[in-house]
């Protein structure tokens, strides 16, 4: 590209061509991904900022096995659009991958990853007596008297057995979706309605709550609004002291806000890389990191192995983990692993038997493809046999 920044050499494009309506578009969210804090209102979440090891290499290691026969995990990542993964062992990092245009220890939004770390702070919130999970929203949420929450529990909202109605429609923007993303300030348009009068507003489906898994962001962005009005301090200040501290965060993460900074507690998160990894070991871990119970253990242990598997089977995306099950916004596999997934292939992959986690983050195409995603779970559980 003759005579072109250094900016549109490393992405092939100015950065004045990012804008509230395409970040999320190819190719321009190869590098909105990794600063979503400039393209919409956010709030930090500090760490203590210590020193990382450089990175490890493992891009040339052969992973067996996949549907598509063997391929170097370079190459699947550059086909699956991946920025960086990382890969840790027994709680030691001994790998990391990074696309050109991803520098190291950069941070990048986790989509709806968001909404597993919104349930450990509530798992948190649990432990300390502050939030009960059997009560009804209402008991936090007068205000959501009337909408599809009035007569749900905050059970309903962890598990996405809401009967709510509204759809993922994350490509139309005339869509009540589309009004959401505008209420959150992702989309142009926004700051005319903040993203708790939209929550309130959601209408009720017919039948009863508990029984059908629906997959819909804005139960888990109600959470935030529980997990803040449950402990009295904001959902920022309540990462930092009760998880990013604790875990001992190698750099500081942020969340998107709305209008009233609000949270977008079911993706509007960004960290890096490692950061992530590291909270899939402490999961791993029973909930403890660095000496230091952070999540209670009972609650580790019924995410991972609770829910209803009824449920999971009546929604529509079974067909991921065909024994699998959705408990406090993470998902089992049924076959021991579990993850955190976010849309444009985010993923937070545990496997305790291997003793391997992988945090993944991307910039695919589209929001949802369900072919690759399939391909991603096969090789997630490639890479944790041969680690």
């Amino acid at each position: 590209m003759v005579g072109a920044t250094a900016f549109e050499t490393k992405f092939g494009f100015r950065r004045n061509e990012v804008t509230l309506a395409n970040w999320r578009t190819s190719p321009f969210n190869r590098w909105a991904f990794q600063h979503a804090g400039e393209i919409v209102p956010s709030a930090l979440i500090a760490s203590v900022r210590s020193e990382e090891p450089p990175p490890v290499d493992m891009s040339g290691l052969l992973v067996e096995k996949l549907p598509s026969g063997s391929e170097t995990i370079a190459a699947f990542l550059k086909r699956s659009d991946t920025d960086a993964l990382t890969i840790m062992k027994g709680g030691r990092v001994i790998g990391d991958w990074l696309a050109p245009h991803m520098a190291f220890g950069q941070r990048h939004i986790i989509f709806s990853i968001s909404k597993s770390l919104t349930a450990i702070l509530a798992g948190i919130l649990e432990g300390e007596g502050k939030l009960d999970f059997n009560a009804p929203v209402l008991e936090y949420l007068p205000e959501a008297a009337g909408s599809a929450y009035s007569d749900a529990t905050v059970r309903h909202v962890l598990d996405m057995t809401v009967s709510i109605d509204i759809e993922e429609s994350y490509l139309d923007p005339d869509s009540a979706y589309g009004r959401y993303r505008k209420a959150t300030l992702w989309n142009p348009g926004g700051g005319l309605e903040s993203l708790a009068a939209f929550l309130m507003t959601l209408p009720r489906l017919p039948g009863e709550h508990g029984e059908i898994f629906r997959y819909r962001s804005p139960n888990s962005d109600l959470l935030g609004l529980l997990v803040e009005r449950a402990s009295g301090e904001r959902y920022a200040d309540l990462m930092r002291e009760k998880l990013w501290l604790p875990l001992g965060a190698g750099s500081d993460a942020f969340i998107t806000v709305d209008m009233e900074g609000a949270p977008r507690a079911a993706g509007g998160i960004s960290v890096a890389p490692r950061d992530l990894a590291r909270v899939g070991e402490m999961m791993r871990q029973g909930g403890a990191a660095n000496g230091r119970q952070i999540v209670p253990e009972a609650w580790v242990r019924d995410t991972i192995s609770a829910g209803s598997a009824e449920a999971w089977q009546r929604g529509a995306m079974a067909f991921l983990f065909p024994q699998g099950r959705y408990r406090n916004k993470w998902y089992q596999t049924g076959e021991g692993a579990y993850c955190g997934i976010g849309i444009h292939g985010q993923w937070l992959y545990v496997d305790p038997a291997s003793e391997v986690v992988v945090a993944k983050l991307s910039s695919q195409l589209e929001p949802v493809d369900d072919p690759l995603d399939l391909e991603i779970v096969a090789f997630l559980k490639a890479l944790s046999r041969m680690i």
